[in-house]
């Protein structure tokens, strides 16, 4: 694989670099990181030829965005592909804040996945980034809302697709069946599978990747390492965004002996491919 090739993300006109950068740490995910190691991250990720970036509101409660544009706004705009989600609002006070975003703002997220609330989003993604248009949208961990995903968010995500003010409607969960569902009920270009195909675990497999393969919608792997646990196998390393067990330390020490007896330096394949 070279990680700077560029592939087509399914059967749309939207191409990706086979590795991309997933933006939540710049939004301060476990460790606060400021603005000025934010723009090093993305310049970095830039400089090595990575044209595919991906974003939330969620990631810092609107932080990642912000950081984001400030580097990619001052890109060609047809040189990079960019992501982002819809699902949560950011508002004052809002009552899905999550405890490890290390670095506070004034606003946290809400659930929201009507077709007002997409477009609202998107709209205000758009703001924050300051870019003329985002080219991925993933609808973000409907997890416990999927009828409300299909009958609000994906409506507004293809109407948004027909004008051409995006150029793939996805959808994004760290679990493979709800992705299942939507993929057989909706039309959708590409999924976004986070932790479930690495190699710790390969769930995945067993019916999503099949059937995104005969559906001809792509499938972009994320959480490649496990929120950690296989970039670092010690202690406190973190699986799913919660600390490793020690069986789960103990599964990812072994990969990573044999990856160094074997001379292996690469590893799982984040990839646009089918």
């Amino acid at each position: 694989m070279r990680a700077t090739e560029r592939v087509p993300l399914g059967r749309t006109r939207v191409t990706v670099t086979r590795l991309g950068l997933g933006l939540a740490p710049i939004g301060g995910l476990f460790t606060a990181v400021g603005d000025e190691v934010a723009r090093a991250t993305v310049e970095a990720a830039w400089d090595l030829g990575l044209r595919y970036f991906d974003t939330a509101p969620l990631y810092g409660c609107g932080l990642s965005e912000r950081r984001a544009g400030a580097v990619l706004a001052g890109r060609p705009r047809d040189e990079f592909t960019l992501s982002t989600k819809v699902g949560r609002l950011l508002v004052p006070d809002g009552r899905d804040r999550q405890e490890f975003w290390a670095e506070s703002t004034d606003l946290a997220p809400v659930f929201d996945f009507s077709a007002a609330g997409v477009r609202r989003s998107h709209a205000e993604s758009l703001e924050r980034l300051g870019l003329g248009r985002i080219d991925i949208a993933h609808i973000h961990d409907p997890d416990d809302h999927l009828a409300e995903a299909m009958t609000g968010a994906y409506p507004a995500l293809a109407e948004l697709r027909a004008a051409g003010e995006i150029g793939a409607v996805s959808a994004g969960m760290n679990q493979a069946p709800g992705l299942v569902t939507l993929v057989r009920e909706g039309d959708f270009d590409c999924v976004m599978l986070a932790g479930r195909y690495t190699l710790l675990d390969q769930s995945g497999l067993a019916e999503l990747l099949p059937l995104c393969g005969r559906r001809g919608v792509a499938v972009l792997a994320a959480g490649v390492y496990n929120s950690g646990l296989l970039a670092d196998p010690r202690p406190g390393a973190h699986y799913d965004y919660a600390p490793a067990d020690r069986a789960l330390l103990g599964r990812a020490a072994a990969i990573r002996a044999r990856a160094i007896g074997t001379g292996c330096r690469c590893g799982p394949r984040p990839s646009s491919s089918r």
